[in-house]
């Protein structure tokens, strides 16, 4: 046990397992909108990570996104499906990994679900932009950092904490396991 959770009066860890893992995710997923979405790269055995918008998290947890057929991405997935994704809700809470594996269609149908008119500047043609790929990320653990009573508390808590020289962190951490 770290020092910090020694002075901890509070429950500070919940780890989360099937349907609170996933109404966990789908709601710091809702506070960031986007992450960074890291795949691997059989060069050097590193890693590539680049911004993504969110357009769906759905009922089981997986996170869609649309992407270009032919991009860098699109590549790697083909050679490599792990894929990790990192959020971040806001500067002081609402943190999260997760790691899974991505699969990438073509379903014009799911095309048509996730379109959204912002995405028309990465697909000029529309939604019937030939490049236009989905890619379904389909999480299986990951880690959550966040508050439990939202960030004023939070900062309240910090505030008399400092002034009364005890820990009153409001933080919540677990793992996730979908």
């Amino acid at each position: 046990m770290n020092s910090i959770n020694k002075n901890q009066e509070e429950h500070t860890r919940e780890d989360l397992r099937g349907s609170e893992a996933v109404e966990k995710i789908r709601s710091l997923i809702d506070k960031s909108g986007s992450c960074f979405f890291v795949t691997s790269t059989s060069l050097n055995n590193s890693h590539k990570s680049r911004p993504m918008s969110v357009q769906k998290t759905d009922e089981a947890g997986n996170i869609w996104f649309l992407s270009a057929k032919d991009s860098m991405k699109n590549m790697e997935i083909v050679a490599d499906t792990d894929v990790t994704l990192y959020f971040q809700g806001s500067s002081y809470s609402d943190f999260l990994e997760l790691n899974g594996h991505a699969v990438i269609s073509y379903d014009r149908d799911k095309i048509e679900e996730l379109w959204d008119p912002t995405v028309k500047a990465w697909f000029t043609e529309g939604k019937d932009d030939p490049r236009i790929s989905v890619i379904q990320f389909i999480p299986d653990s990951g880690y959550y950092w966040d508050n439990k009573h939202g960030n004023a508390v939070a900062g309240i808590k910090v505030l008399i904490s400092a002034i009364a020289g005890k820990t009153m962190d409001d933080s919540i951490e677990g793992t996730l396991n979908v």
